[in-house]
């Protein structure tokens, strides 16, 4: 005989809310949003807002960390360029994953030149020299690091999976940060003008 599930809940336990009906009903209505349903508590048009500008902040900082690796030059340049490399790789990255989520909140992800510094929490700063070119990096990546966490508190539980994958990119930023922070330490050391 097989067991049957228990429809009440026993003692400590949390009843699941919403009966399995109403929610196949509720994702036939409107179903041409998409991943967009009644369950979703944000404001929608905000979230795509803060998301394109999260976008514009993205590119911008790809295109920085491009032109200081290409821009580095001096005796430890070789191996600062990789970095400039590598941190731009993985902003692309995080623009791809914000503009799929746009698309995934029925939004249009705002990719064009026009206004794309002013729509970017973070400046395009190019710098003069090596030191320069980490600074500006390392305040762009702080700059990130205070909007996605307010971009993220704002969310809080009303859309987790945005929510979740700006943590995600959170994360990065604060390691793109601290390894620009060792590089400027290190430099330093090694008698560059800081």
């Amino acid at each position: 005989m097989a067991a049957q599930a228990n429809s009440s809940p026993t003692a400590g336990e949390k009843p699941f809310l919403t009966d399995i009906e109403t929610i196949r009903r509720r994702a036939r209505e409107h179903i041409e949003q998409g991943a967009v349903t009644a369950g979703y508590s944000a404001d929608r048009e905000t979230v795509i807002k803060l998301l394109n500008e999260a976008l514009a902040t993205e590119i911008v900082c790809v295109l920085r960390y491009k032109y200081h690796y290409y821009m580095a030059s001096g005796i430890h340049a070789k191996s600062v360029a990789a970095e400039f490399l590598e941190h731009a790789g993985e902003e692309q990255e995080h623009a791809d994953r914000i503009a799929e989520r746009i698309t995934q909140l029925d939004g249009t992800p705002n990719f064009s030149p026009e206004g794309l510094l002013s729509r970017s929490h973070s400046e395009y700063v190019e710098g003069r020299d090596l030191i320069e070119m980490i600074k500006e990096d390392l305040v762009a990546e702080r700059i990130a690091i205070d909007s996605y966490r307010e971009i993220i508190q704002y969310l809080g539980n009303d859309d987790p999976t945005t929510r979740r994958m700006l943590e995600e990119i959170l994360a990065v930023e604060e390691e793109h940060a601290e390894d620009l922070g060792t590089m400027l330490e290190n430099l330093g050391r090694k008698g560059q003008p800081a």
